[in-house]
């Protein structure tokens, strides 16, 4: 029996997101009926994150433990040739026992893609959200979510039907920044609630259109009013970066690698 890690890629724009649900297409569905072609028997998978319906990934880790004679190293090829072309396997590498893919990282971050632009671009719309209702000042949306960055109860910004015992976590950095039309919201944590990126964005994008002042932003969230918190930015303009180890298991891919760069650097 070996435990073999996965670096993988998916377009989430058609899939009910990564865990395994009834009646639904996931991720995980697709991947565990793909080992179970090579294996015959269940293999049961880990991820870093639980992505929700229509979030991408372009570096989420998943590992699972195997009985079989193919080399650790070569599942990203094998499983590559049974999936879709909407997931991809980057690499693949065999860890230790010990390893495990959620409680082993350190912080996981995700980023969110918002279009500023007055027009609409169909190359980019499955993966940002177009909004313009006005331009937004993504330097009012940084200075108000700075505030954020620590440790802190985020009741405020997690949506109804979690399962965590509480709604504590730890902001490791924050960045809102412009690259042209574009506003990537970047947020690195130790862990995440359900829904609370794409809340928070949407929270932001008051801020930025000066709907909701930097004050009023702080008031809802370290006050825990979930109620005046009702705006959440579509999942779309979601992806799931990486996940970062202590130890790097992944020798192939550098981090800046992860993010499609089409989005940014081919943008204009």
């Amino acid at each position: 029996m070996k435990r073999v890690a996965l670096l993988v890629q998916y377009d989430g724009s058609h899939y009910s997101g990564w865990q395994k649900q009834k009646n639904a297409n996931t991720i995980q569905e697709i991947l565990d009926k793909a080992l179970l072609k090579i294996t015959n028997h269940t293999v049961k998978t880990f991820a870093a994150g639980r992505t929700d319906a229509g979030v991408h990934a372009s570096g989420q880790v998943i590992h699972f433990d195997i009985d079989c004679v193919i080399p650790g190293n070569s599942y990203s090829d094998v499983l590559n040739s049974l999936l879709p072309s909407t997931i991809r396997i980057l690499e693949s590498v065999e860890v230790k026992d010990s390893w495990h893919a959620c409680y082993s990282a350190s912080y996981r971050h995700y980023r969110y893609v918002i279009n500023n632009s007055k027009f609409p671009n169909l190359f980019i719309n499955n993966w940002s959200w177009h909004r313009y209702q006005k331009v937004l000042d993504e330097v009012l949306m940084l200075n108000a979510s700075k505030k954020m960055e620590g440790e802190h109860d985020f009741f405020a910004f997690q949506k109804s039907g979690s399962n965590r015992q509480n709604s504590i976590t730890k902001i490791k950095n924050i960045d809102v920044k412009r690259v042209e039309d574009l506003i990537l919201v970047d947020i690195k944590a130790t862990g995440f609630l359900y829904g609370m990126v794409r809340l928070i964005v949407g929270q932001l994008v008051l801020v930025g259109e000066k709907k909701i002042s930097p004050e009023i932003f702080t008031d809802r969230w370290v006050n825990k009013k979930k109620n005046d918190v009702k705006e959440s930015a579509p999942a779309k303009g979601l992806c799931f970066v990486n996940a970062v180890y202590e130890e790097n298991v992944f020798k192939k891919i550098k981090n800046n690698d992860f993010f499609p760069i089409f989005l940014i650097e081919g943008f204009s």
